[in-house]
């Protein structure tokens, strides 16, 4: 028998093309994998075309809490050719390969399992998918009667013919996989845990979206961009039940203006893109920064420069959501680490936008927003949103000096008072002017608003032990790679630092770098954007940085390798 591995999990990869049903597999093992007791976490890179090229699935299952990605694959279903050889060298002799001998090339592992012979008897090969699901659950020994009422739901929409063909094609996936568990050919099974079953299985984008409506959003204006789109999706399938008005602009240039426009109006809106989108709202970003308007742009970001790699994951984008937009006006930008981290910050980036009256920046990434993953629930507290607006009079001043450059935010019709907004220098009333010693008040109080940001910013997350020679820093979806690595290099003299808001910098940051004599930057670029951000705004070096800008996230064990000798360099600098 396979000894247990050593993190306690069991790793699944599942291969094909697009149109063979991957993504129908994940959400049917993901969601059951959960009920019959498992923490499951999943994520998924794929090829930006509706049909053919070659996706791919890993879906990893523990007795605790696990999100983020390994290297090792103890189990691999290829549902075609082409993925298995591309995938093969991410296998080793122990995976167990279930798939069909006649199309596959050989492999130690391989057991053959003719998906499609088996959905084509069941009445249709396009059944091939309920026959791995079913084949997983019955190596794992999990319950029958749970796949069957799966099934029951997912088809409930076809006819019964379907129902019924895919009922009998899991059930034969179901008795294979309970011959194979027999053999032993898997490491043995995570603890199954009875209270896991009814935890909350959320995708990244899901996380967002709720955020958003426990925050009172009630306007979307976006036009569909890989890896933004999914919120407009989601949220556009809630709208009815939360009165929320949707709009697919023409184009982002359009989305952004909406969605000022709305802010202006007393919505709570929010527009979803991903780095080319969010470089054509650069005018309207400025707009919204000289307007002193509230607005939320979730940025979800993927490999440039233009078109790159449109559906893999990248952390390129954050000194284009640092800098863009003409002109001197103050931001906040957010970049969650987990599912509970973007279903809050989104609820913090409408809270701060609204009450400091600046733009809000939530800066995501593919990989976190179309992971999959269980957790107990979602922090529902206060979920009354802040709104920052007052009644206007007939003495109302838009742009009112104040000392902390904080005017007060009238809505068109809610009071007595004019709430006049243009895109030139303005006075306190908001009528243009050209004064230019006004120019540099109405500057000068711009920018005091962006004081405000640090009030009650996201403290960074410290991670392992207080003491230490090496300090990992990392930022956005990073978070859970590096918290595992730490633990696999808990010996040594490494702790981690994660931030979750990257601008402007917490307080605490210099002090909190001043903790290590060594630091090192994690991130998915190639450049370093964070590190020079860092840098630049505490004045301290930064010694080494690991960067990852392949397409793909970073798996816990490259992290530790590559973490391990950093902190072998740092301990040696002489080389010796």
């Amino acid at each position: 028998m396979t000894p247990r591995n050593q993190d306690g999990s069991l790793n699944i990869l599942l291969g094909g093309a697009a149109g063979q049903g991957i993504q129908t597999i994940e959400q049917g093992l993901t969601r059951l994998l959960k009920q019959a007791g498992y923490h499951v976490f999943a994520c998924k890179e794929y090829m930006s075309r509706i049909r053919g090229g070659s996706n791919s699935t890993r879906i990893r299952l523990a007795s605790i809490p696990v999100a983020a990605p390994l290297e090792r694959i103890d189990l691999f279903i290829p549902l075609d050719r082409e993925a298995f050889v591309r995938l093969s060298p991410q296998l080793s002799e122990q995976t167990l390969v279930l798939g069909d001998r006649n199309q596959l090339p050989e492999h130690p592992g391989l057991v053959h399992l003719p998906l499609d012979g088996i959905a084509e008897e069941a009445g249709n090969t396009r059944y091939a998918g309920s026959v791995a699901i079913g084949a997983v659950l019955g190596l794992l020994g999990t319950c029958l009667e749970q796949l069957d009422d799966y099934l029951r739901q997912q088809f409930a929409d076809r006819k019964p013919a379907v129902i019924a063909g895919n009922r009998v094609a899991a059930s034969a996936g179901y008795r294979f996989g309970r011959q194979l568990q027999e053999r032993e050919l898997l490491p043995a099974a995570p603890q199954r845990l009875a209270s896991v079953a009814g935890d909350l299985l959320l995708s990244g984008t899901e996380a967002i979206a709720l955020g958003a409506l426990a925050e009172g959003c009630n306007f979307i204006a976006s036009y569909p961009m890989s890896p933004g789109t999914g919120v407009l999706t989601f949220l556009a399938q809630q709208a009815e039940e939360f009165a929320l008005v949707v709009d697919q602009a023409e184009d982002e240039i359009a989305a952004v203006n909406m969605a000022l426009g709305a802010w202006y109006a007393g919505a709570r809106a929010l527009v979803s893109t991903s780095g080319g989108g969010f470089a054509l709202m650069s005018e309207g970003l400025s707009l919204a920064g000289v307007t002193e308007s509230p607005l939320v742009i979730h940025l979800a970001q993927r490999p440039g420069p233009a078109t790159g790699l449109p559906t893999r994951t990248a952390q390129e984008d954050l000194e284009l959501a640092l800098y863009s937009g003409h002109g001197e006006f103050p931001r906040l930008v957010l970049a969650p680490g987990s599912l509970q981290e973007a279903f809050s910050l989104t609820r913090r980036a409408f809270d701060r936008a609204d009450a400091c009256q600046v733009p809000a920046i939530l800066l995501t990434d593919q990989y976190l927003v179309d992971s999959l993953g269980n957790l107990p629930a979602l922090d529902m507290h206060d979920l009354q949103p802040r709104h920052h607006i007052v009644e206007t009079d007939k003495d109302y001043l838009r742009y009112r000096i104040t000392e902390n450059g904080l005017s007060p935010r009238g809505l068109p019709g809610h009071g007595t008072g004019l709430v006049c907004l243009d895109s030139h220098e303005h006075d306190e009333q908001g009528h243009i002017s050209e004064d230019l010693a006004l120019r540099v008040v109405m500057s000068d109080k711009r920018q005091r608003k962006g004081e405000l940001l640090l009030h009650q910013a996201v403290v960074p997350q410290w991670l392992g032990s207080g003491e230490c020679r090496v300090l990992a820093i990392c930022w956005g979806s990073t978070l859970h790679a590096l918290r595992e690595a730490l633990q696999q290099l808990r010996d040594l003299p490494v702790a981690g630092l994660h931030f979750s808001q990257v601008f402007p910098l917490p307080p605490e940051t210099e002090q909190l770098l001043q903790r290590a004599p060594c630091r090192v930057v994690i991130e998915g670029n190639r450049t370093g954007q964070f590190a020079r951000l860092l840098e630049q705004s505490c004045g301290l070096p930064i010694h080494q940085q690991i960067l990852k800008y392949d397409g793909l996230p970073f798996s816990v064990e490259e992290l530790a390798r590559r973490l391990r000798e950093v902190i072998e360099a740092a301990s040696n600098p002489t080389g010796e």
